[in-house]
C-alpha cells in the first residue's frame, strides 16, 4: 500500500472515530440534555450534519441576521443560540467573532446606527443646517419604522444595564451625530454674520439641536417643524 493511501484511510478512521464519539455521548435524538450538553452538541454537528451551512459565516452576515431579528422579534431576539441558529452556523461559529451576547449586541447597535444614518448620496444635505435637520428626522423615522423601539430600548435601557463597552458605544455613536451637526454649522454660508459668539457657539448650539432629536427619538415624534423655526429664528 501506498504512504498516501495509508494516510488516507488513517484520516477516514479517525473521522469515524471522533463520529462515533460525537454520537455516543450526544444523541441528536435526546431532547432532555442540558443546555451546555446540547451546545457542545451543536459544536460536534460537523460529525452529525445537524446544521443547513456547515461553513463559518462572515461578521456582516452576523450583523446582518442579527438585525433582521430585531426588525422580526426585537431585541429580546439578539442571543448568540438564536443568531446562530438563523445563520445556520454552531454557537461556536459566532463566537469566533464575538465573545460574548455583549459584544455581540454592541456590534448589532453600532451596525444598526450606521444604516439609519449612512452617508447620503445627496451632498446638498450638509451644505446648510436646515437641510441636515429635515434628513436627520427622516432618517430617525426610518430608523425607528425599520427598528421598532430601537431608540428607547437603546438609549433608556441597553446602556444603563450594559457594561461601560455599551456606554462608550452609544457615546461613539452620538458624538458622530453630534461632529456633523457642528461641520454644518461652521460651514452654512446662509448664517448670519454675529449669529455665533464666545459664549453661544456652534458647538453648543449643536448640542441644543441634539438634545432635541433624543427627545424626537424617545417619543417618537419626527416632525421636524418647530425645530426648524428655532434654526431660523436664532441663526438666520
Amino acid at each position: 500500500m501506498k504512504q498516501t493511501e495509508y494516510m488516507h484511510l488513517s484520516f477516514s478512521a479517525a473521522v469515524q472515530t471522533a463520529k462515533k464519539r460525537c454520537q455516543k455521548f450526544y444523541s441528536p435524538l435526546d431532547s432532555s440534555l442540558p443546555p451546555l450538553y446540547t451546545m457542545h452538541r451543536e459544536q460536534c454537528s460537523c460529525w452529525g450534519g445537524e446544521l443547513t451551512n456547515p461553513m463559518a459565516t462572515s461578521k456582516a452576515d452576523i450583523l446582518k441576521t442579527s438585525r433582521e431579528l430585531i426588525q422580526q422579534n426585537g431585541w429580546a431576539a439578539v442571543n448568540i443560540r438564536a443568531v446562530a441558529a438563523a445563520c445556520g452556523v454552531s454557537v461556536g461559529c459566532i463566537y469566533n467573532y464575538f465573545g460574548s451576547k455583549t459584544e455581540l449586541v454592541s456590534a448589532a447597535v453600532e451596525s444598526i446606527w450606521n444604516d439609519i444614518f449612512h452617508h447620503p448620496e445627496d451632498e446638498a444635505v450638509f451644505q446648510d443646517t436646515l437641510s441636515c435637520i429635515r434628513w436627520m428626522y427622516r432618517q430617525m423615522e426610518y430608523g425607528c419604522q425599520r427598528y421598532p423601539g430601537f431608540f428607547t430600548h437603546h438609549a433608556l435601557g441597553f446602556v444603563q444595564q450594559d457594561t461601560d463597552d455599551g456606554k462608550q458605544q452609544m457615546r461613539q455613536t452620538w458624538q458622530h451625530i453630534l461632529d456633523a451637526l457642528c461641520n454644518v454649522l461652521r460651514n452654512d454660508a446662509k448664517i448670519r454674520p454675529g449669529a455665533f459668539t464666545q459664549q453661544f457657539t456652534p458647538e453648543k448650539f449643536a448640542g441644543i439641536l441634539f438634545s432635541l432629536m433624543l427627545s424626537a427619538m424617545v417619543q417618537q415624534s419626527f416632525d421636524p417643524t418647530a425645530v426648524l423655526e428655532i434654526v431660523r429664528r436664532t441663526i438666520y
